[in-house]
This record gives structure tokens, sequence and C-alpha cells, in this order.
């Protein structure tokens, strides 16, 4: 990471896009400072200046509290430093840890069971689990889960709303018509699936003969049963307790017969849901949430008796009924369901059985943990390894030190380390790094592969984006400091730009706001300045510096690359998974081949001829049309980027149309970046720009025209974007006109003299680290591959985002310094020395993806 104290940075050396390096020209980072204490872009408020100023405008006692406050913020700024913080968080994560895995293991931490018997409503018909994701099955899926199967739906009335709510996920034409009390078959020719309702009203014998007869002939019995039935008992016997004990008697003997069916089929009890009194009708008065709840406790305790092992059991669907209570108010006759209810009582019973089956990404309920493959199990022992070996070293260099600590020299009488000293100390510096990112890694791991922690659904609502927005833009209006420099897009300036940006976008992901067109359309303009940074910074390095070294090359590629590359080891995803980055390591290299190819084109030579310019931008008409080609030849494109071994970059679940979509949407903003560093640098070296401390950038004529333009601009993308009712319509148009607010937002920052002498510290923190925290998000904050959340803190959701907030933050900061150590390590300066290990890691690559390509095919 990036020191804050650092000297002001030319334009060519300014940080672009999301690789955060510690400075373009590929110089190691600087050292942290001592005790890794927080930046003092970030203390700054707690400095006697600032107390000062606050105490001049204080009287008597006054002066006294604001004295004490600066002395008691000193204190815990004291020790309350980057370093402890990193270590609360590994504490954290140890209790964390340990707390969940005994409460999986004694605390019955089934997620089947969980999908089953709890849950709640987060909005209208968004049913939320306890502790796991319900995937929303679709027809497509479900004919793939129960191809060739029969189930078969036994019981009363609101038995067959469920059925018919099974059997419209299957084929939404299908329309409750017909004879109610009678029994209705239902087929699907194309995946050979069979699903029926067999009417039993109320437990008795002819119910348990039905169900007997699936024992006896076993080509009949059904995949999947589910039974349920008590309301027309407590009605046609006006709910006497005689009825209760000979239902209970009845079920006593169809339990059993449900335990034999249970042995090689899903069988599941309803249990009864609650009816709305109020409106029943006077033949149903008797039905009462009493009555229902004795029956209930009647099926339950019967069910449990007879059962014989958990694995082998009938399982009680309790998750209805729970849904029912919240929606009974809402049903026609106060006794059938509603539609939420219904479908809540048929995605259930999908997850349940079809998980398993399908393994969907969004559904944690009954999903068991992945089984490792041969790679990851290589990454883990590397791992092991790295651990061993640093413990070695540790004993290695503390033994030798003991030894000859002040081991004499008889020749000059001076003291010398031991023989051997040095290697070692330099070799645990790589190791201490690598055993530090393993148990990161296994970190990233129980959260998101293996069933430790629990996961729960996103569901936007306006306050869940707004509100944590407005928090942190005081925040960042809070911590305000004073520029280095002055310069329009400094270094200062861009990582402000950086860190508020990826802090929306995490807001944004953990709310599931993109189900809000306009704030997704404003979300994706974000997208694209990370990606005209991506163009600005680089056009401005390669034009000021001309290093186009195969050293530079690299530096650039391990920083972008490095913790993405690990993440596909480690989580067993392919490289496209983690779009951005290749999207930003493709302009990277567009933008280098286009700069780095005959002529090479710098400003010393564009300074002594002007006929360069023509020719610079000559580079960039070539660069668009390549574009366009592309663009208008979906075809060419697939063909190039399907060509092995590249498509194993760009693929995602064997195929390139996520690459292309994702590429498509933000095609121009890299060249859009290069075209205004390059109008900038002209201008600035025209003289024509005036960028001192407090100065508007150009006379105040047209400072205020350019202004005035540009707030409208702004606000017109804005109010379009607002508007938005198609995301694909909206798509389409997104790569012209997104730089309209991008160059906008740039001019309003820099064209007030007073406006670039200012930044935000607070953003510009999390802008060194803004790499780290838009890759880890994943796994680490978010869950199952982005599609969830993270829980680590149960029943407390505000609780839950500060702590695993806290924890992903510091993991995040800390794999930007483990990258900055090793790339200084894996990328050396000389040329023979980089190409070896250029050609080791060529081999490694190869290793993997023929590893890989013997395992069964991933996500």
């Amino acid at each position: 990471m990036t020191d804050a104290r650092r000297p002001a940075t030319p334009p060519g050396e300014e940080a672009a896009a999301l690789e955060g390096q510690s400075g373009q020209s590929g110089q190691p980072a600087p050292e942290p400072p001592a005790g890794g204490r927080l930046s003092p872009d970030v203390r700054s408020w707690f400095s006697p200046f600032a107390a000062s100023r606050l105490s001049a405008c204080c009287h008597g006692g006054a002066k006294m509290a604001v004295l004490a406050y600066s002395l008691g913020k000193r204190e815990i700024n004291q020790y309350f430093t980057i370093k402890n913080a990193k270590l609360l968080s590994l504490a954290a994560v140890f209790l964390l840890t340990v707390l969940h895995s005994l409460s999986r293991h004694y605390g019955g931490g089934d997620t089947c069971e969980w999908l089953l018997s709890s849950g709640k409503f987060l909005g209208e018909g968004v049913w939320q689990p306890y502790g796991c994701m319900m995937h929303r099955y679709k027809s497509t899926e479900a004919k793939d889960c129960l191809h060739q199967k029969r189930v078969a739906f036994v019981g009363d009335s609101r038995i067959r709303q469920l059925f018919y709510s099974y059997v419209k996920l299957i084929n939404a034409d299908v329309k409750e018509e017909g004879n109610k009390h009678e029994n209705i078959p239902f087929e699907d020719r194309s995946s050979s699936l069979k699903v029926d309702f067999l009417w039993y009203a109320e437990v008795n014998n002819s119910m348990k003969d039905q169900l007997m007869s699936w024992t006896e002939k076993t080509a009949m019995k059904p995949d999947m049963i589910v039974v349920g039935a008590a309301t027309w008992s407590i009605k046609l016997h006006n709910g006497s307790s005689e009825t209760l004990h000979q239902y209970k008697a009845n079920l006593t003997a169809v339990a059993y017969v449900l335990q034999r069916l249970a042995e090689s089929s899903d069988v599941f009890w309803v249990l009864q849901d609650p009816v709305y009194e109020d409106l029943l009708s006077d033949n149903r008065k008797m039905i009462t949430n009493q009555q229902i709840d004795w029956y209930n406790e009647a099926a339950l305790s019967t069910l449990s008796s007879a059962e014989r092992s958990a694995d082998l059991r009938v399982k009680i669907l309790r998750a209805s009924r729970l849904a029912a209570q919240e929606t009974m108010s809402e049903s026609l006759d106060g006794l059938h369901l509603t539609e939420s209810t219904r479908d809540v009582g048929t995605m259930v019973l999908m997850n349940s059985v079809c998980n398993k089956i399908l393994k969907p990404i969004d559904g944690s309920c009954c999903h068991p943990p992945p089984p490792a493959t041969t790679v990851q199990l290589l990454t883990a022992c590397f791992f092991l390894a790295a651990i061993g070996g640093f413990l070695a070293l540790n004993v290695l260099c503390s033994e030798r030190h003991r030894r000859g600590k002040h081991m004499a020299d008889v020749e000059s009488g001076e003291d010398r380390k031991p023989a051997g000293a040095n290697a070692a100390a330099t070799l645990k510096v790589p190791f201490h790094a690598v055993c530090k990112l393993g148990l990161i890694m296994a970190y990233f791991y129980l959260c998101d592969r293996a069933n430790v922690f629990m996961k729960e659904q996103k569901f936007y609502t306006h306050s869940t984006f707004f509100i944590p927005l407005i928090y942190i833009v005081v925040l960042g209006v809070f911590y305000n400091e004073n520029s280095k420099e002055t310069k329009l897009l400094n270094r200062e300036q861009t990582d402000e730009w950086k860190g508020w940006m990826q802090l929306v976008i995490l807001i944004y992901h953990i709310s599931g706001a993109s189900a809000f067109i306009p704030v997704y359309m404003h979300v994706r303009v974000l997208v694209a300045a990370y990606l005209f940074q991506t163009g600005y910074g680089h056009f401005s390095f390669f034009w000021l510096k001309g290093d186009f070294g195969l050293y530079r090359v690299c530096q650039v590629l391990f920083r972008l690359n490095f913790l993405v590359v690990v993440l596909c080891l480690v989580m067993n995803r392919s490289y496209q998974f983690y779009y951005f980055v290749p999207l930003v390591t493709f302009w990277f290299a567009v933008i280098y081949v286009t700069l780095a190819m005959w002529p090479q084109i710098l400003q010393k030579k564009a300074n002594a001829s002007g006929i360069w310019h023509l020719g610079v931008m000559l580079k960039l008409l070539a660069l668009l049309l390549f574009i366009c080609f592309l663009m208008y030849s979906q075809g060419a494109f697939e063909s190039i980027f399907s060509v092995w071994p590249i498509s194993k970059l760009f693929e995602l679940q064997g195929s390139v149309h996520e690459w292309w979509f994702r590429w498509k949407l933000d095609r121009f903003a890299v060249i859009h970046g290069m075209l205004f560093a390059f109008v900038y640098l002209l201008l600035q070296k025209c003289q024509v720009l005036s960028e001192g401390k407090g100065e508007p950038l150009f006379s105040n004529k047209v400072s205020n025209c350019l202004l005035f333009v540009s707030v409208v601009s702004f606000l017109t993308y804005s109010i379009w974007a607002s508007s938005c009712r198609n995301k694909t319509e909206c798509n389409e148009l997104h790569p012209y006109i997104s730089v309209v607010q991008i160059l906008a937002f740039v001019l309003i920052r820099n064209i007030p003299g007073y406006a670039r002498s200012v930044y935000s510290s607070f953003f510009a923190w999390f802008g060194k680290i803004s790499l780290e925290l838009f890759i880890c998000q994943y796994h680490i904050w978010l869950a199952a591959d982005t599609k969830g959340i993270l829980v680590l803190i149960p029943g407390n959701p505000m609780l839950n985002i500060v702590v695993s907030t806290f924890i992903f933050v510091c993991v995040a900061h800390e794999i930007s310094q483990i990258t900055n150590d090793l790339a200084q390590v894996a990328i050396p300066k000389e040329s023979p020395a980089l190409l070896k290990r250029m050609l080791i890691t060529a081999v490694f690559f190869m290793a993997v993806l023929v590893l890989s390509m013997r395992e069964r095919p991933g996500h």
C-alpha cells in the first residue's frame, strides 16, 4: 500500500483504475510507519492544530474540555493502530469460527432443518430461511431435477393448493379447475415427470392403505411424497376431543408406513397452517387455531416417536405454517392459503430435494459443501509447506542467533554475523508473507466453501442503500485535508475518487441495489470511471516516462492479478469469474501495445515536432476502429477469445458470453481516458491551465461557463438514468454517454481552485486498497459468490455488518501489504532473472491448466 506521506507524483505516475500501485514507476512500496499506525491523513483531525482551531472558538471550561478531548484522542490513537485492528480481527475470526463450529456440531446446524422449520418474510413474497439461502427455481431447473421422477401430494384442499403451486412451477399454463374432491394427475412428457394429487381429507385407513400399496409395489412408489390433513376431521366432527384421540391413533399407524417409505423416498409431513377465524364461514367456525395447534402437536409427537434415525425420517414442513401466520389475513375465506404462502411451501420443497442435485450457488440450504479438487488440495499442501518452512527458518535463525550472536573475528577483532544468517533472514520475508496469505485463504474457504458460517439472501430497500451512502458521505466530508499538490487529478484526488466509488459499489452489492435500475445505471458509470482512470493513468505514465520495459509490465500485471490467481486456485473459480481484473488487465495490455508499437511517440519527441501529436491521434483512431470492429463483429470477437489456451482466461462456464457482455458495456471508457490524458497534458505543456493553489483551472469566464455546463450535464445524465425502465435498452446507450457524467465530475471537481486544494483522506485511504476490497468482497463480506450475505452474527443484522465489515477491511489491507512484499521478491529488476521467473510461471500455469482439465468442470 502506498504511504500517504509519499512525495507528490507527476501525472505520469498516477495510480490508474483499481490497481492501486505503489507508484506507477514500479518501485517497491515504502515501508509502513513503525507500529503500523494509521496515516497522518486519517489521524489529522487529532492534531494540535485542529484542537487549537476549535479551542479558539471556546471559552473557559470549554477550552479545558477541548484539551482533555485532544489528549484522550492522542492516547487512544497510541494504541488503536492498524496492527492492533488486525490482531483484533484475527481474534474475532478465531472466536467466531469456534462458536459456529460448535453450534453446527452440537446445536443442530443442519441447513435442511433450518429450511423446513424456520424463516421470515424479508419483504413481499421474499422468504428467508434461518441461516441459509433459498434458491428460486425456474421451470427448466425443476424439470432437470425431477427428470423421470414421480411426486405425490396426499391430503385435503390445502395440500391440493400446494400441489397446484408445485405443478405451475413446471408448467405455468396449468389451470385450477375440475372436481375438487377427487384425484388430479399431472404429467410433463418432456421430462418424463409425473405429479399426482390424491384426495384423502382425513388420516384414516384409506390413506394408510394407499401409502402401504407403495411399499408393496415399488415400481409405483413416488420419489417424493407430501402428506398432510386435519381440518376436515375438525370440521366433520365439530372439533370433538374423541376425534383428536382417533386422529392420533390413526396417525400412529400411518407414521409406521411413512417411515418405511422414507427409507428410499423423500417424505414430508405438512403441519396444518393457521386460519383467519374472522373470515371463516359458519360451517367452518369450529376450525379454530387452538384446534389446529392440538392436531399439530399430536402429529409432531406421533412422528417423532416413530422416528428410526435422523437420516431415515419423515421431514416436518413447518415453514409454510410460519409464512401463513403472516399472510392469512389476506386469505379469501380464512382457510385456504394465499399465493405467497403456497409459493413458500413450493420453493421449500424444491430446495429440500433439488439443491443436493443441481447445487445452485445461491441455494445454500440442503447444499453439501463441494469436495476439494486436486488443485485445491495441492494449494493447501503448498501453504502448509510454507508454514512449516517459516517455522523451520525461525528455529534456525534463533539457534544461530543464540550460538553466534557476537562471534568475534580473530583477524579483524570485529563482531560478525554467523554464516548464512543473512540468507535465512532474507527468506523469512516471503515465507512470512505466504504464511499470512495461507491463513487468510483458509478464512476465505471457511466463509464461502465450507458450511461453517451462515448465509442469507439480499433484499433491496431504498433505506438499505441510501442510509449507508449518506453515512459514508458524511464521514468523507468530515475527514477533509489540504492536498500536497493542486494539479488536475493529482495522486490524492485519484485515490479519493477510487475510494468513494469503491465504497458506493460495496454498498450497492450488499444491499442488492442492482434491482433498482436508477442505482444500477449510476453504478455502471462508476465502473466506467475506473476504466477511464486506467486509460488516463497508464497513458500519462507511458507518455511522460516512456518506460516500456518488461519489469514495469510485470509489476503491473502481478499487482493486478496475484490475488485473483490465488483465489482461482483456492476457491475453484475461473479467472473470468472475477470479471473486473481480466477487464483491467486486458485494457492495460491494449494501452501498452498501442503506445509501445512503432513508432513510439513520447512527450520529448512530440515537443521537438508537433507532427508527432498527429501520430498519437492516429494511434488512438486505430484503437477506436479496432474496438468498433470487435463490437460490430461478435463472431470475430468470440473466435479470438475462444482460442485455446486464451479461452481459459475468458470463459465462464464454458462460454465467452459473459466476457463479451462485460467488454462491450464499457468498451469506450479506456480510450476516453487516454484521449483526456492526451488533451490535458497538451494543454498543460502549452501553459493554458492555471493549476496554482486556489486558482481556477481556466480564466474566470471560461471556468464559470464550463462549470455551469458540467453541472447541467451531470444532472441531465442523472435524470436520464433515473428514468430508465429497461436495463437492456439503457445498457445499449451507456457506452456512448457514460463519459458525459465522468467528464462532468472531473471538471466540477477540478475547475474551482479550492476544490483541487482539498481531498478526503477517508476516501483516499480506501482508494489505496480498492483492488483488494473489490475482490475480497466476493467471499468474505458477501457470500455464495456475491449472491448472498455472509452471516457471522446471526439474529442481529446491524452488528453482523459491523463485525464482518471490520474483518473484511482488515483482511483487504493485509492482502495489499502481502502483495507488495511478494512483488519485490517475485519481480526482480535484472532481465535474466525476470525471464527465468516468467518461464517458471508459464510452466506452473500450464500444470494447473492440465490438472483443472482433468477435474470435473466447475463454475
